[in-house]
């Protein structure tokens, strides 16, 4: 999850680690509160509950108005927020330094830095962590492509999918997976424009630029989105409020023996998110670090 990255040769950055639900409230916090071309936020999951924040500033901040902004977003964090002053091309180096490739099953996610130890039997993914959220650290986008894995692994589910959506596309990286295994046409949507210029330049990097086309959309209403249908493949890994209101309008737009992946849920939600959605059978859940990611299906 990120706004646009400064430019400058030097910049300000500060950084923090907090939990899941901190870091997504500073985020957003600071996000509000500077503009895009001044300001860039990385979120990195660094395991076991704890994530990497780094605010990256095009100027000096005001440190104590940016201690304050973050207490207000996450309390005692905000102690622990360090400012230093670097050269831009080395925040973006050390954002990915930790970073190790993500397998799952036949996708591989990986930053530029490991590009060369992608096997050639596996699809490498190259997603930066400093663009937009979706490097494939999340147990959420994991449960996805494992998902996809599967699906891709049967006969029939490959054969079956024809048109596929992916909302709320982040960096990109589901549609990109999709398109590259099953050589199909991808629809992805965010309501956040720099996602979506992210997402289309991970695909045209990615080589499935042809395939996949991104487009800034709010829910499933958007015209453009609703011309593709019916889907045989949805993608929707965003959170469970949203993917509660979505399930009768989406369901709407899917083929008879579609799938839909949903996922952004904690595993205490999944039975939650499997009501909504009662029009359709469970056919898989996998957990991963305490996030649910399902496979539901309608009847054929």
């Amino acid at each position: 999850m990120t706004s646009r990255a400064a430019a400058d040769a030097a910049t300000t950055v500060a950084t923090l680690e907090t939990d899941e639900q901190s870091a997504r409230r500073i985020a957003d916090v600071i996000a509000e509160s500077f503009a895009a071309d001044d300001v860039a936020v990385s979120l990195v999951d660094d395991g076991a509950g704890r994530w990497r924040v780094a605010v990256h500033f095009r100027g000096a901040p005001d440190e104590a108005t940016i201690r304050d902004l973050v207490a207000a977003a996450a309390g005692d964090a905000a102690k622990t927020l360090r400012f230093e002053r670097i050269a831009a091309a080395d925040w973006v180096r050390a954002s990915l330094a930790g970073l190790a490739p993500v397998a799952a099953g036949c996708f591989v996610v990986h930053g530029a830095h490991d590009r060369a130890k992608i096997p050639p039997s596996k699809i490498g993914i190259e997603i930066e962590a400093a663009l937009a959220f979706g490097t494939g650290h999340h147990g959420t986008t994991r449960g996805c492509l494992l998902a996809l894995d599967a699906i891709c692994k049967s006969h029939g589910g490959r054969r079956a999918t024809r048109s596929i959506l992916d909302l709320g596309t982040g960096s990109g990286v589901l549609a990109i997976a999709a398109a590259r295994a099953l050589h199909r046409p991808v629809l992805a949507t965010d309501i956040d424009g720099e996602a979506v210029r992210v997402a289309r330049a991970n695909a045209a990097l990615n080589r499935a630029g042809g395939f996949v086309a991104v487009i800034r959309a709010n829910g499933v209403t958007a015209a453009n989105v609703r011309r593709r249908a019916p889907y045989d493949l949805v993608f929707a890994n965003i959170l469970l409020g949203p993917l509660q209101r979505l399930a009768a309008p989406l369901t709407r737009l899917i083929a008879p023996g579609a799938r839909v992946i949903v996922s952004g849920l904690q595993s205490s939600q999944a039975n939650a998110a499997v009501a909504a959605y009662r029009r359709l059978r469970l056919e898989r859940r996998i957990d991963r670090d305490g996030w649910a990611t399902l496979v539901l299906r309608r009847p054929a």
